[in-house]
């Protein structure tokens, strides 16, 4: 059986789609709420959690996934809304990451988990005034070309004022997509007409979305050698760009692995990156039905270089899988704040219009078994502000920078 995924966060629910959906959405954007800043590429939505599991006839997920198939079905045979009556079965069943999502929602997750994006290439944030700025301008992006820069303010997209508009909304209006992450109806080659500010003058661009790349992986050397391994989610190629960007690092530098506000992924991915600095071993168990699997490291990582890897409250699943890896084999010391606690394993099962429902079928635990889901990974060292420069004072005292 091969390995089963953890998620990216949920996307933002549409109003009336259950409280319990909407709370889990509203948990997972402690991070990116505290700056007001989101990426582009993440859009208002991002992959659902994933898995592949055991057989579990006649037992209590088969029971759960049978009674939401039922509420879909039962509300199709009275013409009402399947999702609707499928998200209430969900939200019945106690699931704290049970969701349900439109086929056109599955399908952009999906996409979202090959590491790729239609959009024009820009990061916005929103200013204390409501005002929403250009954080970051991808280079060879839409934006790039049309001379926007990080800075500029951002007026309006597509003739709508974008003030005081919450940054997931207004990513999501950049993107195409309908009714705040409900579908996708903007493909490559559309048009967006964006209303831009900088220093007093006043103009309108108009740019073609294009497919671009999430860039989910980025490197930078820092004073000390001390190499920054930056890793924003865990899609489909993010744990060989890791294992590339640590084989690549200058041989005295010691790596300082961010994954602050990365809400997981792949674990696959995530047991690749751990492979970057393991020579073979465990990484996790997990649990599906009662069913005990182990998830290994490949052979041949960096098992010399110190490394410090930084973590937040907006660390999540796959990326706590790999925290909890390297602290448990001593292979790293874990600077930051508590993360999530985001263990769990969803399976997606199809109903009967199409949409997918995601159901709780198991539990991670790390090499020595603790459990993450409701705990998180607790640092080693706390530090919040100047977790960075902690992370540095650590490296210097292990000795390589």
């Amino acid at each position: 059986m091969p390995a089963p995924h953890g998620p990216l966060f949920p996307p933002p629910r549409r109003s009336g789609r259950g409280a319990a959906l909407t709370l889990v959405f509203a948990s997972v954007l402690v991070a990116g709420a505290a700056t007001g800043s989101f990426n582009e590429s993440l859009g208002a939505s991002q992959a659902a959690a994933q898995g592949t599991p055991t057989d579990d006839a006649g037992g209590p997920v088969a029971a759960r996934q049978q009674e939401v198939t039922r509420a879909a079905a039962r509300a199709m045979a009275e013409g009402t809304s399947p999702l609707e009556a499928a998200e209430r079965a969900v939200s019945r069943s106690g699931d704290r990451w049970g969701a349900v999502y439109s086929p056109d929602e599955y399908e952009e997750f999906q996409e979202s988990l090959d590491g790729e994006y239609t959009g024009v290439g820009l990061s916005a944030g929103r200013e204390s005034d409501g005002r929403i700025e250009v954080t970051r301008v991808r280079p060879g992006s839409p934006a790039a070309a049309a001379g926007i820069r990080a800075g500029d303010r951002l007026r309006s997209v597509d003739g709508k004022r974008v003030d005081d508009r919450p940054v997931t909304e207004v990513v999501s209006i950049l993107r195409g997509d309908t009714e705040n992450g409900g579908g996708r109806d903007a493909t490559a080659g559309t048009r967006v007409s964006l209303g831009l500010q900088r220093d007093g003058r006043v103009w309108t661009k108009t740019l073609r979305r294009a497919r671009l790349s999430t860039e989910d992986v980025t490197t930078r050397r820092v004073a000390g050698r001390t190499t920054v391994i930056r890793v924003a989610a865990f899609t489909k190629g993010t744990g060989d760009q890791v294992r590339a960007a640590v084989a690549g690092a200058p041989a005295r530098d010691g790596i300082v692995l961010d994954l602050r506000g990365n809400s997981g992924g792949l674990v696959a991915e995530a047991v690749t990156a751990a492979s970057a600095f393991l020579d073979g071993g465990l990484v996790a168990t997990y649990d599906i039905g009662g069913e005990q699997r182990a998830l290994h490291a490949g052979r041949g990582g960096d098992t010399t270089r110190p490394v410090v890897v930084l973590v937040d409250s907006g660390t999540m699943s796959a990326a706590e899988l790999l925290t909890g890896a390297l602290q448990d084999r001593c292979r790293a010391i874990v600077v930051g704040t508590r993360t999530f606690g985001k263990g769990s394993v969803q399976m997606p099962s199809r109903l009967p219009d199409g949409s997918v429902a995601e159901l709780t079928v198991g539990h991670y635990r790390t090499p020595s078994g603790r459990g993450v889901d409701g705990r998180g990974i607790t640092p080693d060292l706390e530090a919040e502000g100047d977790a960075l420069a902690r992370a540095r004072n650590v490296l210097s005292g292990l000795g390589r920078s």
